[in-house]
């Protein structure tokens, strides 16, 4: 975990510990998200492993968030949309780096700043394509976009068509 910058907060004793004044307890979910998603989108990682999760335990001041501690802050991800469980038992949840509203904003924006009003590009090309470098779509869930390409696709912004494989179907952004 060396090259991911971990922030202040992380430190701090209390942080590990489900603070029971509510309005202090919503900082801190709020700050346990944070932490998530920076920590997520900065690796690229797409599941969150419950019981693997390298962020509840900090080896430096000796702390970690107990296993009700963990709960809450899961479901907490989970309630404000920045995750979605992946099994019954809630032991692996996907990571939502943006909600897909977000992301389609994201991919409409790009489309009009790149001048693809009008043309037809590729889920593949939207997902791995060198002209999404650094964009916040880049490598997300294929999932996930294409429920951010629905959402323009209803919204009237994009049509989609099926291609001879799920990479090759096409949108066009409208």
């Amino acid at each position: 975990m060396t090259d991911f910058e971990f922030p202040e907060f992380y430190s701090f004793p209390p942080f590990f510990t489900v603070q029971p004044v509510l309005s202090t307890r919503e900082k801190q979910m709020a700050l346990w998200r944070e932490l998530i998603l920076k920590y997520y989108t900065q690796r690229k990682l797409k599941t969150l492993v419950v019981h693997e999760c390298p962020l509840w335990k900090n080896k430096d001041i000796d702390r970690q968030l107990s296993a009700e501690g963990i709960e809450d802050v899961m479901a907490d991800l989970v309630k404000m949309g920045h995750g979605e469980w992946l099994d019954e038992q809630k032991t692996r949840c996907r990571i939502l780096w943006r909600k897909p509203e977000q992301l389609a904003s994201d991919i409409y924006e790009w489309a009009i700043a790149n001048g693809n009003i009008g043309s037809v590009c590729t889920v593949y090309e939207l997902h791995s394509g060198e002209d999404v470098n650094g964009m916040s779509f880049q490598g997300v869930d294929e999932d996930l976009l294409r429920r951010a390409l629905s959402i323009l696709e209803d919204e009237g912004r994009c049509a989609l068509f099926k291609g001879d494989t799920s990479d090759e179907d096409g949108i066009k952004f409208l």
